[in-house]
């Protein structure tokens, strides 16, 4: 094999940027349609058909049988083994016998430096990584540290790694614990966080494998072109130096887009992706806190159905012709922009917007006097984030929270184009079939579920559907009492928003159960807390996503009484979350169990099913309950709907993101 085994053709390069990376083309019309009779042929054929994992079971008995004299090999000698492969790596690519040779090396390198042995499905998992993967593996299985093995083999080969996942805890953490086994082999780990110097990003990134989140990685993609300006091709670069002018590729920070592997990439290609990076630096406006002001008193003037129209599930507030000349009238007399038509119109459907569409501890909390955004995929605070258009000085106004400055766009990118122009891509997830032909379609990855390790002892208990929030608050505590004080098990309890959390919180403090509670108000301890919640009658209250790539370890004497057991109070709006939380339990072959108790009253049930919910309170009315299949329609068809306007949003911003490429390199002002 040659070394477009491992890599695209020199073609494929972009020859417009200033260090390798994927030239990003759009799929013509036949491309297309291919995809799309593909993906659909892929959904009929049985799974042990079209499972790509049992073409990876062979390669791990070869990793095993590779491995059983290497034992016996000093240090030393598996050093020089080891880098007595990168030059295979280059000429033959990636042939099954030096991947077997580099993996067993790896593993037993491993058991050396970190007192741990890669398993077979880890194995497997590693060989569908390096190929360009993304490996469903469950939660708990190991993922991070699966990674290592494709990631050896990639800096072994001499190119750069980054290990990319979903905030900066995780990314120094998973940096700090597989350092030893890198080291072994000479290869040099840096880590990216929030806070560090251009000089010290530039040294991270220099190291042989990186670990960095998602955010730090896409706006130093972003600094890197604006640093660069409109002249950013190797040969402009390369034309500077022979004429003598300043090294500008010397301000960049990234080495070039080689190799990435996504941990959580389920959270970061999908749930991420519907809201665009963007670099921006301040424009300072007048009359800014006024305006929103006089915004907000305009809009408190509207009347809901007559005048605006609020759609929840599209998160948009729109005027009604009436609207419209009922604000010409409430506007009269004033001066400035309020004189303009489409400009009143825009700031009072921002106004609008933060009155009725954006909820305290709901959509953002309130940290030392700042309006902080809630990633509501993950319930955790983003607190370098701000809303576009001068919603986030709206809802600062509407808080009364000092104001900061409107911020102008520098540059932008989404995550579908970002990573799609790496050279090689691949991912890791415990949940990613529900959203399978989507990646496929948008980043071209195959979705490979790995196998459990052990078989899973987890047991589902029947749902509950509750006619009203008060009733399954109250039930959740009376469960949450049972298991964890009745039979002195843990309990996690997952929650849809920080508001949902804290009136749970409440209720449970009023049965006298004690509790932790985890949102993001306790965003910095998060991974204490959730580390801690396999302890003995422990219950823990936390937002679905929150502590997720931390493991829950279980207690002493835990495990013989039924191990840990999770209660999901509210759908998510997709039901990969869903699979989430249940996988929190019964890791690794641990019992576990789980259970729902959700209400008619909930959110995702109002916003995307409205009719049923109300038809099924008013059965339930009548009637003294709700059916079986009462819960299961509703769950599907408002999950089904949430789902398809956030994968129409996702397209929706990509077209978009791509326009505004087209107007930023226009203007002269890059990506």
């Amino acid at each position: 094999m040659s070394r477009a085994a491992i890599f695209p053709d020199v073609h494929d390069f972009a020859p417009s940027r200033p260090y390798a990376e994927r030239e990003e083309e759009e799929a013509r019309w036949h491309d297309k349609a291919a995809e799309f009779l593909i993906g659909h042929a892929l959904r009929v054929l049985p799974e042990r058909v079209r499972l790509p994992a049992r073409n990876l079971e062979g390669l791990a008995a070869q990793v095993e049988q590779a491995g059983g004299t290497l034992h016996h090999e000093s240090d030393a000698r598996l050093r020089e083994r080891a880098h007595g492969l990168r030059r295979r790596l280059r000429r033959e690519g990636l042939a099954t016998e030096v991947v077997t040779e580099s993996f067993a090396i790896v593993r037993e390198a491993a058991a050396r430096t970190l007192g741990r042995r890669h398993y077979g499905s880890q194995l497997m998992a590693g060989a569908a990584l390096l190929d360009g993967r993304l490996v469903e593996m469950a939660t708990g299985e190991g993922k991070t540290f699966a990674a290592t093995l494709p990631s050896c083999v990639m800096a072994l080969a001499g190119y750069p790694v980054h290990v990319i996942t979903v905030n900066d805890y995780l990314a120094a953490r998973d940096a700090e614990e597989m350092a030893p086994l890198y080291e072994f082999f000479g290869l040099g780990v840096g880590r990216v966080v929030q806070g560090m110097e251009t000089a010290e990003r530039r040294d991270a990134y220099a190291c042989a494998v990186t670990y960095c989140s998602n955010k730090e990685l896409a706006f130093d993609y972003l600094r890197d072109r604006t640093r660069l300006g409109g002249r950013t091709s190797r040969l402009h670069l390369a034309l500077d130096r022979i004429g003598g002018a300043e090294r500008r590729d010397g301000q960049l920070v990234l080495r070039g887009l080689w190799y990435g592997l996504v941990d959580e990439a389920d959270s970061v290609f999908v749930d991420e992706a519907r809201t665009p990076l963007i670099l921006s630096s301040s424009s300072p406006s007048q009359n800014e806190g006024e305006d929103c002001l006089r915004a907000l008193e305009l809009a408190r003037a509207l009347e809901a159905g007559e005048d605006y129209r609020v759609d929840a599930g599209e998160r948009r507030v729109s005027l009604t012709p009436a609207g419209e000349a009922r604000l010409a009238s409430l506007a009269d007399g004033l001066d400035g922009a309020w004189l303009l038509a489409r400009e009143r119109e825009e700031r009072v459907s921002q106004a609008l917007s933060a009155l009725k569409l954006f909820h305290l501890d709901q959509h953002y909390v309130i940290s030392e006097g700042k309006i902080q955004i809630v990633d509501e995929s993950t319930g955790r605070v983003m607190p370098d984030r701000s809303w576009e258009r001068g919603l986030h000085q709206m809802i600062e106004t509407k808080e009364g929270c000092a104001l900061t400055e409107r911020r102008e766009t520098l540059a932008r990118i989404t995550y579908q184009r970002l990573f799609r122009r790496y050279l090689r891509l691949a991912g890791m997830s415990g949940t990613a079939r529900e959203v399978a032909p989507e990646i496929r379609k948008v980043y071209r990855l195959e979705v490979v579920p790995v196998p459990l390790n052990r078989p899973s002892q987890r047991r589902r208990l029947p749902d509950r559907l509750c006619t009203t929030l008060q009733e399954k608050w109250s039930f959740v505590a009376e469960r949450a009492g049972q298991v964890a004080l009745g039979d002195g098990r843990p309990v996690l309890i997952g929650t849809r928003s920080v508001q949902a959390s804290e009136a749970l919180s409440r209720v449970l403090t009023e049965h006298g159960i004690g509790h932790a509670l985890l949102n993001a108000k306790q965003d910095g301890e998060e991974a204490r807390i959730i580390a801690e919640a396999g302890q003995p009658a422990r219950v823990t209250v936390a937002t679905n996503m929150a502590g997720r790539g931390t493991d829950i370890r279980l207690g002493a004497g835990v495990a013989e009484r039924g191990g840990l057991h999770v209660i999901l109070t509210e759908f998510h709006e997709s039901r990969r979350v869903d699979r989430q939380l249940f996988g929190r339990c019964a890791r690794q072959g641990d019992p576990g169990s789980c259970e729902v108790i959700v209400s008619l009253e909930d959110e995702v049930f109002a916003v995307h099913a409205p009719r049923l919910s109300a038809w099924l309170k008013h059965f339930a009315s009548q009637r003294g309950g709700v059916p079986g299949w009462g819960l299961r329609s509703l769950q599907r068809l408002a999950q089904a709907a949430s789902e398809q306007r956030s994968a129409r949003v996702r397209m929706e911003n990509l077209k978009l993101d791509r326009r505004m490429e087209k107007l930023l390199a226009f203007s002269g002002r890059g990506e």
